[in-house]
This record gives C-alpha cells, structure tokens and sequence, in this order.
C-alpha cells in the first residue's frame, strides 16, 4: 500500500493543488518617500485647492506617456489654479524641500518620455481646462493650459476661427501640451509651428514668481529695461537672453538646420523677429518641456477658417512613387502634402474607421494602392483654388495617360465631411500601427525625423536600408511638404537583444539624420532623445541652451533629465535606454501575456482620453477626468497585478480561468480575507477592482481604439480571481441570476412590482443590496400581450415540414432578458410590424444568454449558458430560418463574448439584428411596392434615431442603415451623435455608481434630447430607453414601434 504521503507529493497532486490554491494578496508596492508625503501634507495646510493623488493606481496611470518608457512618480498634483501652481512652488522652496523635483504634464500623448519622471509630476489637464478670453475682432483668444486642441476649435466654429497647428492627436492633446513641445502638423509650411502662434504666455517659476511674456520693443529690452512693467527677476530674464542671443545671433542663424521646425528646445533664433525690432521671451518657453517653467496660461493667435477646401487622394503602385512625387505636388502651391505607405493603408483597412473612407479610395484588387498622397488646397478665394486643382489635375491626368511616376489614379473632394472622414483616417494611422499582430510593436522613437525637403527622398531611401538591414518591419508616412517623416521599426522590446537593437538604430539614424542636415526631433519634442541634443549643435550653442537652463531653473528641479542640464550641474540627461515598459512587462510569463493580451498591447496612444463628450469612448474617463478610469488606465492596472502576480511565484495555470475554480472548501478563507479587507487591510487588487468597477461594459474601446483593447474581456477576468479570495457581494448574485429567475416573476409581474414599488422595499433593496430604481416587470405580461393580438406560434415539427418557400416569409425571434420582461411590448409591436409586411414571426422559447453573468466575471457559469443556448440556436438555424434579436447589445453578445468564451464549439448560428434582417427583406421589390401603398407619407415631423453605443461600436453603419429603412417607409430619420447613456445594463442600477451614471447621461444625452419632442426619439437598446425613462420621465420608442406606427 502507498502512503498518503506519496500520493500528497506526487507531480499531478502538487499541480491540482495549485490549480486550486488561493491567489495571494499583493501588499508589497513601491512606497512614497517620506519627504514627499511631509510636502503634500504641508501643501493641502496651505490651502491647496487642486487634487492630490497618492495611491499606487494613481502614481502608475501617470507612469507612461504614449513611448516606450516607464517612470513611476511619487506622487500627483492637480492645480485648479495658477495660485495653486505659486503654492505648489512657493512651498517647495523651503529649505526642508529643496531637493524635491516636479515635472509638468498635460494629455500625455508625447511619444518620447517627455512629461514621465520619477519625481512630483503636475497635471495640469484635469481642471485647468477654461476657456478665459476670446475676441474676434483682433482675432485672439486667451485659454488654460489645460484646454485641448479640438475643445477649442470646437468652440470657435462659430465664430468663423481656428487654431491653426494640426496634429493627429488634437482630440485629447492639451495647448499646454503643445507650446511645452511646439507641436506642428500638417500644413505646417503654411501655418507654421505652435510658436508662430503664441503670443504670451502666463507661467510660474520655480522660484513662485509669476511670469508673463510677449512681444516687447527690443531697444527697451536691452537698453531701457526699466521702462517695462515687469519684476525684478522678469527683467533680469528678458535682458540677459535678450543681450546673449544679440550676441549670438550671427552663429544661432548660421549653425542652426534650416528647417520650419522644433529646433533646440529652448529657440534661440526666435526670439527676436526677423528685423530684431521685437524681443519675445515666449520663444524660449514654447519648446521647452516644462524644463523652464510651469506654463498655465496662453494667448493664441487665430486664423479665419478657409471657406473653401478641395482635398486630392492621388493614388501610387508603390511608396517610394508617392515620396518622389510630392515635390511636384508642394511645387503645385498646395496647403499641405502628407504621404501614406500600404502597411498603415491595409491596417486601416482592418478598422472601424475604413468604413467611413472606402468610398472615397477606391481600388482595383489587381492594381492595390501601395502608396498615397493627400493634397489639401484651401483658402477664401474659391476661383485661385479652382484654378490650383484643375492645373493640377490636367498634369495628374497626363502623367496617368503617359504611364509616368507610377500614379493609378485620384479622387478629388471639395465637400468638408468627406474631407475630415480623410484626415480621421490619416490620424488614426499612428495608432493603427500599433495594432500590427506579432509580439513585435511598431513603436516611436525613431518617428519624427525632418530633413531639408529636397534631400527627403534620398534620406528616406538610406532611411529604409538602414531598417532593411536589420530585417524590421515597418509603417512609414509623413508631412513631406516639410521634410519630416514618420516611421515605426517593429520591436519586441521584452526581447533583451531587441532593446540593443533599439539603440544601436537610435545611433544610426541620429548620424543619418545630421549627414542629410536635419533633425531628430522634427516633430514630437525630445523627451529622452535630448541624450543626442549635443551632438546636433555647436559646442557654442549647447553652452547657450545650458545657461538659459541656469537662467530659469538653476537648481535642474523642473523635468529634470530632459532638454539639457544647468551650467555647472553634475547630474546626466536620460539615457535612451532609460527604465522602459517592457522591463516590467518581461516579468511577466508569456502565457500570462497571451491570456491578457488586450491589456499588454495597450500602447498608450491615449486615444481613449477623447474630449468629445458626444463620442462613446471612454463615458468613465470622461466625467471623472481620471485616467485610472480609462481604457488605458485599466490596462495599466491589469499589467501591473499580473506582474506583482508573477512576482509572488504565481503560475500562469493559475491565471487561466478554464483551469481553476473556486471550491466551495475555501469560502471560510475567503471570509476571512473579506473581513480584512473591510478592515482596510492593504492589497493592490482593491485598486484594480476600483478601477473595474467603473467600467460600463461598452465596448468602446474594443472597436474605437485602434490597438482594439477590449476592457470588459479583460475585466471579467479580473473579477473571477478577484472573487477567488474576496467574497462577491450579494448583488452580482442576483443580477447573474436575474435571467433565471425573470420568467417565474413575469408571470407573477402584478405582484413583485406592488412589491417593487413600495418606499421600504426600495429602501431595503438600497441598504442591503446597493441596488436603486429596479425596473418594473411589463404589465401585462410578453404572453398577455401576444394573445391580445392573436399571435399564434408553430410546433417544431410544423416547421420541420414546411418547404424551403414557406420558410422563406418565417422569422425567428430570439428573445432576451430586458426587452421580454421589462419591455415586452418592444417584441410585440416587432411581432405585428413583421405581419403587417407580411411575414410569420415565431416567438422562440427563452433561454438565459449570459451576458449578466460576463459582465459580472461568472467566467464558468456563463460558457456552461453559452454553450447551452448556442446548441439550441445552432439547433434552430439549421432550418434555415433567419434568427433576429430585438437589443442589439444582447444581439451582439452572440458574435463577441459567445465566440471568445465557446471558440469552435460555439457552431456557425448567426442572429440579426432588427435592423439587419429589415435591410435584407426591404431589397424585395414587391414589398417596397407594397409600402409605397400602406405607409404613411404625410407626415412632416422628423425622428431622431439616439443609437445604443455597443451597436455604433461593432456596426457602425447600423445608424445609416436605419435612416435606408426609414427611408424606404418615406420617412426622414436624424442620426444624433451622442456618447453613452450611463446605464449600461446593471451599472446605473447599482447605488455605488449613482452620481457617475447620471454625469455620463447629462453630459450627452440630455443635451440632445433637449427641445425635442420625445414621441419622435427612438432608440434601439432598453438600457439607453430605461435610463431616458428615469432622468426625463419619458418613454422612449425602439424604432421598429415607430415603423409599426407609420403602417398603422
């Protein structure tokens, strides 16, 4: 007989064991210093009136930017204020915290390091965001640093003005951000540079003076200084530079690349105009990166908005084609010349925003595009640009007839839609190179190169056997009407040898760069790359760059390691291989990274901090303002616990929920673990589920990224081993079991709603469950409702003997949670609509479809009611019957969680949407006859259609294919653009999410209902119509009532 010791030391044993054990909690995070917790304690005493952010989920979403690299800072401030920002300095200069340092931040899209740091970062993004001063007339506006690009823009449309500088992050890309990196763009040799726009600045210093600068006399600066208002040490700073770049003028103009873009850092040849009459300080400051000052206010510069715009996509059999054509396009006198290349055309090809622009570049499939060019010509002057065009044109037309420069062809645009579908294409193409498969990223540090434009084409040739040699692949695009280009060498930087492959073309590409006399940083500001800043300047202009650094900050204590240090200073810049992502992420096991693949291919883009309070992604971030409460921060999150996981000798079978479960044995453990948790015992799990727990569910991400991160996947992970040590709360409970238990209380809707309804159930509910403004069951019941209009249903063996002809007018209808039993007469106004056209709907039975259960991460239970309601809808559509659903988010559960969690078992059923099967019967001519004759065409009133996020997110044509079938039934229907609604599901019925959901709702929906009449407002998901029902005490219509209501 074996021991039981033998059998308790045996290999399959031990691995059962594991499988089983309990993950551990995660107490060991990195700690702030003490010094520093003394400084914020000593700062909220002085009457600090921003936001301070310890935790360590805090620290680590401002621990990355949109480059490879990685800092952990201390701790977060976020100024309301500019005298926030003079307390935050003014304290800072006592004497017991003068070895603190700061580093100024605003959206965090730089692509190099720039606003990261190991020390206090100050945001400036969440609250300085006003919008101060405007006047039209002198054509200027006044805003905080915190501002983005397109709010501002958006806000002075109407008044016929713009910011000109374009980049291709303008929707979450701060001004502060801008003018600390003088960001430029496309069209730039038109519109120049942030610089060329700026006209004063308001900054602090890091001594706590205020400074402001603009344009002053240059005698009264060097000669009458006195005469200035301005204090002492704002004298001493506009005199002295003023009189060394006087005296350097002559080496600054000669030695300096003469390019239209970001030179130095701190622009020394700027400063005075080109006669010298004016002297502006601001020059030095735009550049800088927050290395000199904190940059709070600005007055920009606006241009009037062309009136007339014509954009040309010209269309080339290769890449370097296009390069080499561009000049002849710029010769053309166009406002701007951007170059595409087919890697990141057949990536945009994969994305959501291809259905937008596959209209307007069109392609053989013998004859692909390889490579683009987009010619913008604009101006008020509509006859010059006809002319510019047609000239154009008629050369195009004879190079295409002679078959000279490789062009396929062009399209040519003048309407504005069609031109902005163009540019969203072309900037999300850096984001999109991201979303590259293979564990090799295209990734930025080599990205934003300029040369002299003549000298483009060969560089770019050099540029690429260069890579070549080295076997990357890479996407290339670019601005080459000002010589800068754009490319992305794929690395995996977890690979050790990669990261020396990283430097060494780093190296290779800066002497490339020098021997063609351009610039590293043409473009996306030097971060880390200011470790190559010496070698591009003279050692007499490098000595200047280092005194205007003595000048500002003497003591190297503003963003510290970028742009160079002060004279005399013995500490280093960073180092280009400075502490980066991948050093953490490498301490992740492979398997692990594979499991939580969404979470680990998070670049940073930040394309998820999108201003747009009408656009769905992320409804979180955008009323918190806290980018924990991101798609971006909640994949920081989930790395971070993945690698504290590892660190704790966690396996990746551990981490694999189809592996493990949680036994009924361990619930005195997790008890246990539960109790300490409401004791406030510390595990970094607690802040990852905060995070989670923000999250609606959407699915925005999943589509609008361009990297495709889908956060609740990730997320339902996350709570099944969450909830492996803590207990859930009762509420998930109830809400997975919801759809069991629905069917039982429809039949008894009378009396659990009487229940429902009284003051203390609702009262007790709140207490006991967190739970608030449960919906009421339909009265009368869906049953009720199908026998007043006589439905009548057929047996299985009815339809099995049907012909192929008689199952042709058949539809089954496949019934979900929220619409049969708390909006059934939804699905019976879609019954009657389907008979009135003529068709036989067939009420299938209802089974449980899970969604509840992902969403909560019940990862076991929901794949076992997946799998059993795929057999039986794989069942139903062998016969060959179309399946349609009446939520699309439930429709769409079908093609997204069913097909992740059930993979090949899942079986080929589809199930349509309302809309998609409407769209596929209304091409039959014979029933478009007979609407002609049973609808109602004299109505004059217009509907609104508020569509449900998920659905814009995975069918994004779906609103246009609504306004077809409305069209068809001769109606006019107005797609509103609006956000999220706030519900999502159970998520506005859960108390702790109260204030958050009705911020989302009022943020974008109410505005849009706003003023219209609510008989004419449609919308197709029951959470969108419940949560209209409990702010504006309305009811909403699914479009299919209101297309039943023009039949009848």
């Amino acid at each position: 007989m074996r021991s039981l010791r033998y059998y308790r030391e045996h290999p399959v044993f031990i691995a059962l064991n594991e499988l089983n054990a309990m993950l551990p909690s995660l107490n060991r995070t990195p700690q702030i210093e003490q010094d520093v917790l003394n400084y914020l304690q000593a700062l909220k005493k002085q009457h600090f009136e921003g936001d301070i952010a310890t935790n360590y989920a805090d620290r680590l979403s401002l621990a990355t930017d949109n480059s490879v690299y990685q800092q952990l800072p201390q701790a977060i401030l976020f100024p309301k204020t500019v005298a926030d920002i003079v307390r935050i300095t003014k304290l800072a200069n006592l004497p017991e915290y003068q070895f603190l340092t700061f580093t100024p931040r605003g959206g965090g899209t730089g692509t190099n390091g720039q606003s990261i740091n190991n020390n206090i970062i100050v945001d400036l993004s969440r609250h300085m965001t006003a919008i101060l001063e405007l006047n039209v007339k002198e054509r200027w506006v006044r805003v905080q640093a915190g501002v983005v690009k397109d709010q501002l823009n958006q806000f002075l449309k109407p008044h016929g003005l713009f910011f000109a500088p374009e980049l291709s992050t303008s929707n979450r890309a701060t001004l502060g951000g801008m003018i600390n990196t003088d960001a430029s763009g496309q069209g730039s040799l038109q519109y120049g540079k942030t610089s060329n726009h700026v006209l004063a600045l308001r900054a602090v210093l890091m001594n706590g003076e205020i400074l402001d600068t603009s344009a002053v006399n240059s005698v009264d600066v060097l000669e009458n200084i006195d005469t200035l208002e301005l204090s002492d040490s704002s004298k001493r700073l506009h005199q002295t530079i003023a009189q060394h770049c006087k005296e350097k003028r002559a080496a600054i103009i000669k030695d300096l690349p003469q390019l239209n873009r970001f030179l130095t850092g701190y622009d020394l040849k700027n400063v005075f105009n080109e006669d010298e009459s004016e002297f502006n300080l601001t020059r030095i400051l735009t550049g800088s990166e927050g290395s000199l000052a904190f940059i709070c206010e600005a007055k920009l510069n606006l241009l009037p908005i062309p009136q007339y715009r014509t954009l040309i996509n010209i269309k080339y059999r290769s890449f370097d084609a296009a390069l080499r054509n561009a000049p002849f396009m710029v010769k053309a006198n166009a406002l701007s010349v951007e170059t595409v290349d087919s890697k990141v055309l057949n990536l945009a090809k994969q994305d959501i925003i291809w259905h937008s622009v596959n209209e307007l570049l069109t392609e053989d499939e013998e004859d692909p595009i390889l490579g683009l060019n987009i010619v913008e010509f604009a101006g008020n002057n509509k006859e010059k640009i006809d002319r510019q065009v047609t000239a154009l044109c008629r050369s195009l037309d004879e190079k295409i007839e002679h078959n000279q420069d490789h062009i396929i062809g062009y399209q040519v645009y003048s309407d504005l839609p069609s031109i902005e579908r163009i540019y969203a294409m072309r900037k999300k193409a850096v984001g999109l190179l991201g979303n590259a498969k293979g564990a090799a990223k295209p990734i930025p540090f080599v990205e934003d190169t300029c040369v002299p434009p003549e000298n483009l084409a060969d560089y770019i040739s050099e540029f690429r056997t260069l890579l070549d040699k080295h076997h990357l692949q890479y996407g290339m695009f670019g601005h080459v009407d000002a010589g800068v280009l754009h490319v992305r060498p794929a690395l995996d930087l977890c690979d050790k040898e990669q990261v020396k492959l990283f430097k060494q073309i780093s190296d290779e590409v800066a002497e490339l760069t020098i021997k063609y006399g351009g610039l590293l940083w043409g473009e996306h500001g030097k971060g880390v790359r200011s470790h190559y800043g010496e070698k591009f300047f003279t050692p007499e202009l490098w000595h200047e760059l280092r005194y205007i650094k003595t000048l500002f900050d003497p003591n190297n204590r503003l963003n510290p390691g970028k742009i160079c240090t002060p004279l005399d200073s013995e500490e280093e810049l960073y180092s280009i291989l400075s502490p980066m992502r991948a050093d953490k992420d490498r301490q992740i096991p492979i398997q692990i990274r594979d499991e939580f693949k969404g979470a680990m291919n998070c670049n940073g883009n930040g394309l998820c901090f999108n201003f747009d309070e009408h656009s769905i992604m992320c409804p979180s971030m955008k009323v918190s303002k806290n980018r924990v409460f991101s798609p971006k921060g909640r994949a920081a999150m989930v790395r971070e616990w993945l690698r504290l996981m590892a660190n704790e000798n966690v396996s990746p079978e551990q981490l694999d929920f189809c592996k493990t479960e949680i036994k009924l044995t361990a619930l005195v453990k997790r008890l246990s673990n539960t109790v300490q948790k409401w004791r406030g015992d510390y595990d970094f799990s607690h802040e990852v589920k905060a995070a989670m727990d923000t999250c609606l569910a959407c699915k925005a991400c999943a589509s609008q990224c361009p990297i495709k991160i889908d956060v609740p996947s990730f997320r339902a992970k996350f709570f099944h081993f969450y909830h492996s040590r803590y207990l859930r709360p009762v509420k998930d409970h109830v809400v997975a079991n919801l759809e069991i238990a629905a069917p039982y209380m429809a039949k008894q809707a009378k009396f659990f709603n009487y229940f429902t309804k009284l003051k203390v159930t609702q009262t007790l509910v709140e207490k006991t469950l967190g739970m608030t403004d449960l919906p009421l069951l339909s009265e009368p019941n869906l049953q009720q409702q199908l026998v007043e209009i006589h439905y009548q249903g057929k047996s299985l063996e009815e339809l099995e003997g049907l012909s192929a002809v008689e199952k042709n007018d058949i539809l089954f209808i496949v019934q979900d949670p929220y619409t049969s039993y708390y909006d059934a007469k939804v699905v019976r106004d879609f019954v009657m609509l389907t008979q009135k056209l003529g068709f036989t709907p067939i009420l299938l039975p209802f089974k449980p479809n899970g969604k509840a259960m992902h969403i909560k991460g019940f990862l076991k239970r929901f794949s076992k009611t997946a799998q059993n309601q795929a057999e039986f809808l794989n069942r139903m559509a062998k016969l060959g019957i179309p399946l349609v659903g009446v939520d699309p988010a439930i429709v769409l559960s079908y093609r997204d969680e069913y097909k992740e969690a059930l993979q090949e078992k899942r079986g080929d059923f589809h199930v349509l949407t309302a809309h998609e099967w409407l769209k596929q019967r209304l091409q039959n001519t014979t029933l478009q006859d007979k609407l002609k004759n049973i609808a109602k065409t004299d109505r004059t009133s217009d509907w609104y259609l508020f569509p449900h996020c998920t659905e814009s997110t995975f069918m994004p044509n779906s609103p246009k294919e609504w306004q077809e079938i409305f069209g068809r039934f001769g109606q006019q229907l107005n797609v509103e653009k609006v956000g999220c609604c706030g519900m999502a599901g159970v998520f506005g019925h859960e108390v702790q999410n109260q204030k958050m959901s009705r911020e989302i709702y009022d943020v974008s929906w109410h505005k849009k209902l706003h003023g219209k009449d609510p008989h004419f407002c449609l919308a197709t998901g029951y959470s969108c119509r419940s949560q209209v029902k409990r702010y504006e005490h309305v009811v909403l219509k699914h479009p299919v009532q209101a297309l039943l209501e023009i039949l009848a």
